[in-house]
């Protein structure tokens, strides 16, 4: 629901959220009540002791005081859990009794000091239980105290005062135009400051250039075109990505369309050309994820990994002309040579600079494939987040390529920077000087698949038989043209649900939209969606069946947005229009479709428990195209199926599956 406002201005709260904490609190209340009740009946007519006549003063005012906290909590909470999530009016009163609430702080925070002057006063000599009782009482309150400021904090919107002005203005729509215009200007520039001003504190610990400025101001931006739109509080979010897996769970279930799985029976030549292609994944796929050094060797060896690298890393050491970047104990360098299994004179360069736009990568000599790899590192880094993140969209011009189009700017960047070093530097010529003979190949996984895409692109010309291997890349990266064109040398590996490989600003908006009509149209209360979902999460069972206002509903009213969700849409992004057929025939959208690289290898669980523990997954693989990723798919192994070790023990799943066919 949209924010609740008190205090004038707009918090990231909404008032149906007052449910799960006001409950939580109300039993440590109640608990609490009936201690002190309990100790003032047994002790009553025993306060003789020094200090005595003000600890039965304490006691007697702090029961009349947790009573009316109670009382104040419960009809808060009751309150709360009236109305559904887009339906806040049976919560109206809602504000009132928070103010209420928030006014009986006053009288606690001064008895808690009283409390803890009169546990500190060594006059005192009472008994020692009722003593201890008094301590427990104050630290309770204080602690209770502590969270609540912590919880202001957490939940305060910097943007609360200009939001409530903004909401309240456009309701009736009486300003000047210039006038709305020039206040809808200062929220955005308001806006880009704060994310900008967030971005700058979370990387607080790196050292910050002109590169790093520009790339915090264009995130900002990204940011603040995301998310202005809407009035939904982080739990809004949360329970429409529930609703929204149940509603998946429950399609998933239904049997397909006899076209939907005749499109997935591929020819015996298709076939072979990708076990041949999963054989070949598999391989490099190794030289991938060394790309992430000595975090993915002791991730995947969280027990030998230390003891291993401190044996044998001291005595493998490249001359220093071979390396670039800082290496501390060498054991970067050590994990690579254990994933690889290759030795140091197998490397022709090794790169563990890395910095924005400058990404860590390796040249190494493969020769059980004959093949020239350079592998380039994922996400590991402050410095790699904000290359991802720099998503806008840029021109990719390139001599003797008809295809030229968007690519990501972030992730192009990168492949530049590394283009100039291969190039410039002369390290591919140095490696084809040692092994003519051999092919190049470009791998790597999450935003090194991208970078490897892009450069494999850069390189195309120079090198014909180039190959690349793009494992989980980020969807939103090649434009349709451009796209195309790569699928004669790119081949990109995506596991599952992998979220990575979905994300897009189109897809962003549209999980967006999906978010706001499932949640603006469900009539359940949102605390009961939530305990559900973290069941169904947890224990598994069937889909929980929502009633909404959008059953028994026509297709065409489908199409077009209801009341509820309109109130939880400020005003409509650049980027959400991309989404909207008619937006076509205006100005293009901020943020164009951009597509996965390649032709796609998506690989699937056939079998296996829906629970994260389990341990029996059977895999299955098939081509696919840029369609099927055009949606972003809620699962709990979103972000697991795109972690290096998932996709390397998928391919070696398929890989051995394939061999101990041929054997047979």
């Amino acid at each position: 629901m949209p924010g609740l406002v008190v205090f004038g201005r707009r918090w990231a709260i909404g008032s149906d959220d007052f449910v799960l904490p006001g409950a939580f609190e109300l039993l440590v209340r109640l608990l609490w009540w009936m201690g002190i009740l309990a100790l003032y009946t047994v002790h009553k007519g025993q306060f003789n002791c020094p200090g005595g006549g003000l600890l039965h003063s304490y006691l007697l005012v702090l029961l009349v005081l947790l009573a009316s906290i109670i009382c104040a909590l419960s009809a808060l909470v009751y309150v709360s859990m009236q109305g559904t999530i887009s339906n806040p009016g049976p919560r109206k009163s809602l504000p009132k009794l928070l103010y209420t609430r928030l006014f009986l702080y006053l009288p606690e925070f001064i008895w808690a000091v009283v409390g803890a002057v009169w546990v500190s006063d060594s006059s005192v000599h009472c008994e020692k239980t009722v003593i201890n009782a008094i301590i427990g009482t104050v630290i309770t309150s204080w602690v209770i105290i502590i969270f609540t400021v912590i919880g202001v904090v957490i939940v305060f919107d910097p943007l609360g005062g200009k939001k409530t002005f903004y909401l309240t203005d456009s309701v009736n729509r009486n300003l000047e135009s210039s006038q709305s215009g020039q206040l809808l200007y200062n929220v955005k520039n308001t806006a880009t400051r704060v994310w900008e001003k967030r971005i700058r504190l979370l990387c607080c610990c790196i050292v910050q250039n002109d590169d790093h400025r520009v790339a915090f101001t264009s995130i900002a931006e990204l940011f603040r075109t995301y998310f202005s739109d809407t009035d939904l509080v982080p739990s809004d979010i949360a329970a429409g990505l529930i609703l929204l897996h149940q509603e998946q769970d429950k399609m998933e279930s239904c049997p397909k369309e006899p076209e939907e799985v005749l499109c997935h029976s591929p020819s015996s030549l298709a076939t072979d050309d990708l076990d041949v292609e999963l054989e070949n994944a598999a391989h490099y796929m190794l030289f991938a994820a060394a790309a992430y050094g000595w975090p993915y060797y002791i991730y995947t060896n969280p027990f030998t990994a230390l003891c291993k690298l401190n044996g044998d890393c001291c005595g493998n050491r490249p001359t220093d002309s071979d390396i670039t970047g800082s290496d501390r104990h060498n054991f970067h360098f050590g994990s690579i040579l254990k994933i690889t299994g290759l030795q140091y004179r197998d490397f022709i360069h090794i790169s563990f600079h890395n910095k924005i736009y400058e990404i860590p990568f390796f040249v190494a000599l493969d020769h059980k494939k004959e093949a020239i790899v350079v592998a380039v590192r994922g996400t590991l880094s402050f410095e790699d987040i904000l290359t991802d993140l720099s998503a806008d969209c840029e021109d990719l011009t390139l001599e003797d390529v008809l295809e030229n189009g968007f690519v990501h700017k972030g992730i192009t960047q990168a492949a530049n920077y590394i283009y100039r070093k291969l190039i410039n530097d002369g390290i591919l010529n140095q490696a084809f000087t040692i092994a003519p003979e051999y092919k190049l190949v470009i791998v790597g996984h999450s935003l090194g698949g991208g970078t490897a895409s892009i450069l494999a692109i850069m390189l195309r010309n120079s090198f014909p038989t180039l190959r690349c291997y793009a494992f989980s890349p980020p969807g939103g990266l090649l434009s349709k043209s451009l796209a195309d064109y790569t699928k004669h040398f790119i081949v990109s590996v995506i596991v599952g649900k992998d979220l990575v490989a979905r994300l897009s600003m189109p897809n962003m908006e549209d999980l967006k939209r999906r978010i706001v009509r499932i949640v603006a149209n469900c009539n359940k209360p949102k605390y009961r969606i939530l305990l559900r979902g973290c069941w169904y999460e947890v224990f598994g069972g069937d889909p929980d069946n929502f009633p909404t206002e959008l059953d028994g509903r026509s297709q065409d009213a489908l199409t077009q947005p209801l009341l509820a969700e309109e109130s939880l849409m400020v005003h409509r992004s650049p980027s959400y229009s991309a989404l909207e057929d008619e937006s076509h025939l205006n100005s293009p959208p901020q943020y164009p479709h951009l597509y996965l690289p390649g032709k796609i290898i998506h690989i699937v669980e056939e079998s296996s428990s829906r629970r994260l523990c389990s341990s029996d997954i059977k895999y299955t693989a098939r081509w696919s195209n840029e369609a099927v990723f055009s949606s972003i798919l809620i699962s709990p192994k979103m972000i697991t199926d795109h972690m290096p070790d998932v996709v390397l023990k998928a391919l070696n799943s398929l890989s051995q599956e394939h061999g101990s066919c041929i054997s047979c």
